[in-house]
């Protein structure tokens, strides 16, 4: 049977785009399936604030009527406008091992992108970098963190027949936690402090840390990011909803704030407990059960995950990280925690993979972003 491609239009099938990925992957173990609810919301042009700038269309695959694949069109304007490349991305693509499949799901993105005036097609890229992004092709048999994204070993060499080449890649570690901080790390860290005037800020609810650091931590992560690939300033209603988003979850033990000696944010370290083995049990959704085992993740983690890492730039150079490494460490050990796992960082941004050359650790996965020019 021809496969045939529908767009996906109202709630319903909005639904059914989002469920798509069970009919995959759903007895994979090393598979984190996200949250119905907070896929819906990213999704929906009156949830998520990316719409004031971007737009964006999603299609099904069918196959004698049973669904077969899905795919995401995005056109981030302030992208094309920082860059100077008017390229369009596509995302949240999963198909069945056919690559008929995966022609007509990609044909029609890139059939998309040509009518909007678009040059190329990169992806998966989100709507911003704090999305989902990369296509898995190292580490299938390694459990992912909530934060990413999972596909099949044939997902690469699939978009490789169909033209697309590497664009960058990003990396990851599982890093394990010491078990004692050495003497001589905390006392570079107390001179580190002393001479800049440096220091970790000892929040204690996530009211102070909203209010007061909220808007803070993400002007810094505008700044710090700036360079990155694929990256683009957030506006303001992004910016509360990233705070809703990562802030809610947020633990005076694995959330650490650097301020200087006037109490301003100069840099951040955040971090999660681990939510892959719960998001796994609640299959999509928090309730009935679902919120139990977030709860439950969250109160006594053996792994940790890291979501992002800020310094102000006239501080990268100082050594001012360890502090934050030092703190997190402190309090990982005291809460029995055995390993962190590093969200994907750019297998260029050597910066951040230096902040781990004095801890045992193994990189394990890594993701792809494809770049293909009409």
């Amino acid at each position: 049977m021809r496969v045939e491609i529908r767009p996906v239009e109202g709630k319903r099938q909005l639904k059914a785009f989002v469920r798509f990925p069970y009919s995959i992957y759903k007895d994979d173990p090393a598979w984190v399936p996200p949250l119905d609810m907070d896929d819906l919301k990213t999704l929906s042009k009156d949830k998520n604030p990316a719409f004031e700038y971007c737009e964006a269309s999603y299609w099904m695959a069918y196959r004698d009527e049973k669904a077969v694949g899905r795919v995401a069109g995005i056109i981030n304007n302030r992208v094309i406008e920082k860059w100077g490349k008017k390229y369009a991305r596509f995302s949240w693509i999963d198909f069945i091992e056919d690559f008929e499949v995966a022609e007509a799901l990609v044909k029609t993105v890139e059939d998309w992108a040509k009518s909007k005036g678009m040059i190329g097609l990169q992806g998966p890229l989100g709507f911003t970098d704090l999305d989902k992004e990369g296509m898995l092709i190292e580490g299938f048999d390694q459990l992912g963190t909530y934060a990413t994204g999972f596909n099949k070993p044939y997902y690469a060499p699939y978009m490789e027949r169909l033209g697309f080449s590497k664009d960058t890649d990003w990396i990851e570690f599982r890093v394990k936690t010491p078990d004692s901080i050495p003497e001589k790390v905390q006392r570079v860290g107390e001179l580190i402090s002393k001479r800049t005037g440096v220091h970790i800020h000892e929040w204690k609810g996530k009211r102070e840390i909203v209010k007061k650091f909220g808007d803070q931590i993400f002007a810094l992560l505008d700044e710090a990011y700036e360079p990155l690939y694929g990256t683009c300033p957030l506006t303001e209603g992004q910016v509360k909803f990233y705070i809703d988003t990562y802030l809610g979850f947020a633990d005076p033990r694995f959330v650490k704030l650097l301020v200087d000696a006037q109490e301003k944010l100069i840099g951040f370290g955040i971090t999660l407990p681990s939510l892959s083995l719960a998001a796994k049990k609640a299959q999509g959704r928090l309730f009935p059960l679902g919120w139990y085992y977030f709860m439950s993740a969250i109160k006594n983690p053996e792994v940790i995950d890291m979501y992002v890492v800020g310094i102000k730039a006239e501080y990268q150079e100082r050594g001012v990280v360890a502090l934050i490494m030092n703190a997190l460490n402190r309090d990982a050990i005291a809460a029995g925690v055995k390993f962190s796992e590093t969200n994907p960082e750019l297998e260029t941004n050597f910066k951040v993979h230096g902040m781990w050359k004095d801890y045992e650790k193994t990189q394990h996965k890594r993701r792809r972003a494809f770049i293909k020019l009409f």
